[in-house]
């Protein structure tokens, strides 16, 4: 069996200890990026400029007694040139042990080759990483998709595309930040693990806190907390949070997600409707230069405000589906088991969802506000006077996602209980209330508004991205038991 990959350069490594190199020296010299390099170059100057230039090899080709090689950094790529009579015999050690992968630190003058190329003309170089694994070398050697996800290293160093796309959110987020910033919201930060997981109806993770001796959750949504901080003076607050919820996995469902949350005292849904379309464009334009989406499902996106509004109800009718009165109940769960819907006929709001994904949802291309829902799919918000069993709460839908939802808040303390205690005897929970919550509202929290944005999918719609895998950098996979000791290659060169 001819040697691997891995153990041909782990020699390599061993090689250079044994010439009392270190193959992982702590720190690098570096005077300037590669881009900064290639600026610093100018063909009118005769004067020899000097760098210090650090980066990944990508690229090797030899000629005899010279080299050229290609570095990269996150600033880009450069090209260096190693000489004989430059280096000596140092050069016939570089050009034998070093490999596609490893990190090296170059000093030397910038020229231009004949083909144009700005290049460093090496005189010292050093090692900083020996890479014992290959990269791979085109993206068909990791079409395994388990790997592009398990592996996100190789993903990034074989897709400049993916990089981009995490470059962008991190541009999103901060887009965010400024927008909310200026126009006075404070960010907060709120616990994420919780003696009670509430704020949103989802199945937690649970886990133990081994010195108080309790079970704690983590959250499913931070609304509760943000809501105590509008009772306790603050006005306009926001988090950029984790959420978790112990369900299901799909294109538009990882476990941990990315949600902002927005809560405006003396506010209402409608509020948060200018709010929503106001951010969502805002971010559109300044990752984009323009008011439109990259092309979703074929039909590209404008997202210029304002957005057309349909209540809950009518979206169903329109699809084809029957006109549901949300004060009879029993009327609903008549016509969901007619229909033979796939839902608890025993939940009201379980059967409301399933007459919006057959008759509403596949409709939705956006943006669009989905506005007044029924009320028992909506504990949280408050109702809309002269509409029974209405709330005025709002869901957005963006290239048939749905982005966002918001409510304008229930302040009334008394309704709150009520509805808590209906919702926790539904399901058999009556021990999983926030009284702290209520006591909190009974201190009084002033009429409000609170929105809630899907961080990820938001970057799916910015990025053009068809999976909600594609813009979390280590998305929640089945683990996979490795014994590296033994691993052969998987991918190559």
């Amino acid at each position: 069996m001819s040697e691997s990959e891995y153990e041909v350069r782990c020699a390599k490594r061993d090689a250079w200890i044994a010439d009392d190199v270190d193959p992982y020296p702590p720190r690098s010299e570096r005077t300037h990026s590669c881009e900064e390099a290639r600026n610093c170059f100018s063909d009118e100057t005769t004067k020899a400029v000097s760098v210090t230039v650090a980066g990944r090899v990508r690229a090797i080709r030899g000629h005899g007694k010279t080299m050229f090689l290609t570095i990269e950094d996150a600033s880009g790529r450069i090209q260096l040139n190693f000489r004989f009579d430059i280096l000596g015999e140092s050069y016939r050690i570089w050009k034998k042990r070093l490999d596609v992968g490893d990190f090296i630190e170059t000093t030397g003058e910038l020229f231009r080759t004949k083909t144009g190329e700005i290049t460093v003309l090496a005189r010292e170089v050093r090692l900083l990483c020996k890479s014992l694994e290959p990269l791979p070398a085109k993206w068909h050697g990791l079409s395994d998709v388990e790997i592009r996800f398990r592996r996100r290293y190789l993903d990034l160093l074989a897709n400049r595309q993916v990089k981009e796309i995490f470059e962008i959110r991190a541009r999103v987020i901060k887009t965010i930040r400024k927008f909310l910033d200026d126009r006075g919201f404070v960010e907060v930060e709120t616990p994420m693990m919780q003696t009670l997981a509430g704020g949103a109806a989802a199945r937690p993770f649970r886990t133990h806190h081994n010195t108080l001796d309790i079970d704690l959750f983590l959250r499913i949504a931070p609304e509760l907390y943000l809501k105590r901080l509008l009772v306790g003076g603050f006005e306009r607050v926001y988090e950029l949070n984790r959420n978790f919820r112990n369900e299901g996995m799909d294109r538009n469902h990882n476990p941990e997600f990315t949600m902002l949350e927005v809560y405006e005292a003396y506010g209402d849904y409608e509020t948060m409707m200018n709010l929503t379309e106001e951010l969502i464009a805002f971010v559109v334009r300044e990752i984009h230069g323009r008011e439109t989406l990259p092309e979703q499902e074929g039909r590209p996106a404008n997202v210029a405000p304002p957005w057309p509004r349909v209540p809950f109800l009518k979206a169903i009718r329109d699809g084809g589906g029957p006109d549901l009165d949300p004060a009879d109940l029993d009327s609903v769960r008549k016509s969901a088991e007619e229909r033979a819907l796939e839902c608890d006929l025993a939940d009201p709001a379980a059967c409301f969802d399933a007459f919006f994904d057959r008759y509403a949802e596949p409709y939705l291309v956006g943006p669009v506000f989905i506005t007044d829902f029924p009320l028992v799919m909506s504990p949280l918000a408050k109702s809309r006077p002269g509409s029974p069993g209405i709330v005025e709460r709002f869901e957005v839908f963006i290239g048939g996602m749905e982005i966002a939802n918001a409510f304008t808040e229930l302040n009334d303390p008394r309704e709150q209980e009520r509805r808590f205690l209906e919702q926790a005897q539904a399901k058999g929970t009556p021990g999983e209330i926030d009284w702290d919550y209520i006591r909190a509202l009974r201190v009084g929290m002033p009429p409000a508004g609170g929105l809630g944005i899907g961080i990820d999918r938001l970057v799916m719609l910015v990025t053009g991205t068809r999976t909600i895998r594609d813009v979390i950098l280590f998305p929640t996979m089945r683990p996979v038991q490795e014994d590296l000791r033994s691993e052969k290659d998987e991918v190559g060169e």
